[in-house]
């Protein structure tokens, strides 16, 4: 797992903000926290409960609080505010910057930006932003699909098919994510697959070579993002295995502290396996809205056997 960090000079770029001032970081400072900070208990001396690491936005309130004070009173408030590490200062509704405030920042060398955006939309654009961004990250080897809406990760070992798979079900509609490699990513609770940006679109089969999905079968069958739902493993079928014929017993992979459903399809001439995948994308989909029919069948053998039905 990886932990991501979002330089201060790049997020000025994304999201073409102004820049009062050039902090002394500026191009090292990292946005490390998915939160954003309004300084207002800050600027009333209250720190005792302050995470620098946070970028730091003032809005109108503060504004118009920081009009009412002397400019001593609001120097002091910049000080003590620049005193710490913070990646940035950002300025809202591209209200004016005080005197006293670029001042500060400037003997600080600390970073202060502007945006035109008001307060409650940049807020929450830049939260959401950074909850993706600064996601905790793994890579798992993989094909990821959007099959009927459930995104589905074929993995097994090299060689064994998932690719070919992964192509069948494309050409019946569904929709390529990421092959050989998948980003997965924690976000609000959920795992959010997608492709790095290099191999985007692309998928190897042995035999052709790389092909580029979205040129050949155009935009409806590539996807840049899908939760991840089910983990399908595809192995060489082992004749002295036992492999599961009801599916009675519910198995999942730990992936970054989330327990997703996984199945093991065994691999072996005639099989088709993009229609298993598709079945099992389906069934997985039941179950999450409550339907098990192994269950149900399992009910109605007791049933019979007690001579209730």
């Amino acid at each position: 797992m990886r932990e991501n960090g979002l330089k201060v000079k790049d997020f000025v770029s994304l999201f073409n903000l102004e820049v009062l001032n050039q902090g002394s970081d500026f191009d090292s400072a990292l946005l490390t926290v998915p939160d954003l900070n309004r300084p207002g208990l800050q600027f009333h001396s209250f720190y005792d409960y302050f995470d620098p690491c946070r970028l730091q936005v003032i809005g109108k309130a503060e504004v118009t609080y920081l009009r009412g004070l002397s400019d001593a009173q609001r120097r002091k408030c910049f000080d003590d505010l620049f005193l710490y590490d913070i990646p940035a200062l950002v300025i809202a509704r591209s209200l004016d910057c005080f005197p006293e405030c670029i001042e500060s920042a400037r003997e600080h060398q600390k970073t202060l930006l502007r945006t035109n955006e008001v307060t409650v939309a940049f807020t929450s654009r830049t939260i959401e932003y950074l909850n993706r961004v600064l996601a905790p990250c793994v890579t798992r080897h993989g094909v990821l699909l959007d099959i009927y809406g459930e995104g589905v990760m074929i993995t097994g070992d090299s060689g064994v098919g998932k690719s070919e798979a992964a192509i069948e079900l494309i050409m019946r509609g569904h929709r390529l994510v990421a092959d050989d490699a998948v980003e997965l990513r924690r976000v609000s609770g959920r795992l959010m697959g997608s492709a790095p940006e290099v191999i985007r679109n692309y998928i190897e089969l042995r035999g052709i070579g790389v092909i580029n999905v979205q040129q050949l079968f155009g935009v409806r069958a590539v996807k840049n993002e899908a939760q991840l739902d089910l983990v399908v493993n595809f192995e060489p079928w082992d004749s002295e295995k036992f492999y599961d014929r009801l599916g009675i017993e519910d198995h999942y992979v730990d992936i970054l502290d989330i327990q997703v459903p996984t199945l093991t399809i065994p691999v072996r001439p005639g099989r088709n396996l993009a229609s298993i995948v598709e079945v099992a994308a389906m069934n997985n989909r039941h179950r999450k809205l409550g339907y098990n029919a192994a269950q149900e069948l399992a009910q109605k053998v007791d049933a019979r056997a007690d001579g209730k039905l």
